[in-house]
């Protein structure tokens, strides 16, 4: 994708960060999500969904540690893979969260 670098700066010098919009003189504008496809060029993005890009997120495996306070030994040792995704069985969970029975 070509990038028009005269746009971007552009853009830059208006953007004001504390409030998330182009501020220009006394005008704030917020561009809709339409006009953030054109300005892009990214015909493919859908209107009605939320687009984020994660940072440091966490693998399953560390989720799990986290969540059950076990050790990464304890959680390699049950972690499952179940066609595409890994898991953990539910009987493994129960364990952690029910008392023992005598």
């Amino acid at each position: 994708m070509k990038i028009d670098k005269r746009l971007f700066r552009a853009l830059a010098q208006f953007w004001n960060p504390a409030y998330s919009c182009f501020a220009f003189r006394k005008v704030d504008l917020v561009p809709t999500i339409e006009e953030y496809k054109a300005l892009l060029r990214c015909l493919k993005i859908q209107v009605d969904k939320v687009y984020s890009k994660a940072i440091n997120v966490p693998t399953f495996l560390k989720s799990l540690m986290n969540i059950t306070g076990m050790s990464e030994k304890w959680v390699t040792a049950r972690i499952k893979q179940k066609g595409d995704s890994k898991c953990i069985p539910w009987k493994n969970l129960k364990d952690l969260i029910l008392p023992t029975q005598m």
